[in-house]
């Protein structure tokens, strides 16, 4: 894999700040963490373009994305399974997708999968909030049942945006993540780091 296996594996908690990122979209740009200052709420999700949890689910994610963005919450989406794994995962497929479905997020390609090693991303879509400050407020799944939305019972995103915009603590400020596994180059399809786990 591409990822520093040097670099003990760990999901960003609570209170960590977001880390640093330099990536390009699928608009042609490079965009950095700082180029989201001006968004009082930044959340970063990784995702991709095959996974039936993100292709079934991408509809909840946009009614969310639209409904907050008015509240100074930005949506940043990354991909960073290996197109070795997946060729749909590619970043030309990346752009097809995006011209396709007009989503209201940035799509970033992390093709060295430095990224997702340093958030700890564990599936996709895999959720991370981070407050005006860039410290992590909520991380895990959006609904909790990607898969088929239709009989999810629960938005935890959602929750978890309204309630710290309207100044409370989060009540689920963590939640495992439910899709299907990051891609890492190199790795069997299933394969995840050994300190992978659960959340919670």
């Amino acid at each position: 894999m591409k990822a520093d296996e040097e670099k003990q594996f760990s999901t960003l908690r609570i209170g960590d700040h977001a880390p640093e990122f330099s990536l390009p979209a699928t608009d042609g740009k490079n965009y950095r963490l700082s180029d989201f200052d001006e968004s009082a709420v930044l959340v970063i999700f990784f995702t991709c373009n095959h996974c039936p949890y993100v292709v079934n689910s991408d509809e909840i994610t946009r009614n969310t994305a639209d409904e907050f963005a008015p509240k100074g919450v930005r949506f940043v989406g990354i991909n960073a399974n290996s197109v070795n794994t997946y060729a749909e995962d590619s970043f030309e497929h990346m752009v097809e997708r995006m011209k396709r479905h007009q989503f209201p997020w940035m799509y970033l390609h992390d093709e060295s999968q430095e990224v997702a090693w340093e958030y700890g991303a564990l599936r996709t879509p895999h959720f991370f909030v981070f407050d005006e400050n860039r410290k992590l407020v909520y991380t895990g799944r959006g609904i909790d049942n990607p898969r088929e939305p239709a009989k999810m019972t629960v938005n935890d995103l959602e929750n978890a945006l309204r309630e710290h915009l309207e100044g409370k603590p989060i009540s689920r400020p963590m939640t495992n993540p439910i899709g299907c596994n990051v891609k890492w180059d190199g790795k069997d399809a299933h394969w995840m780091p050994a300190d992978a786990c659960d959340l919670v």
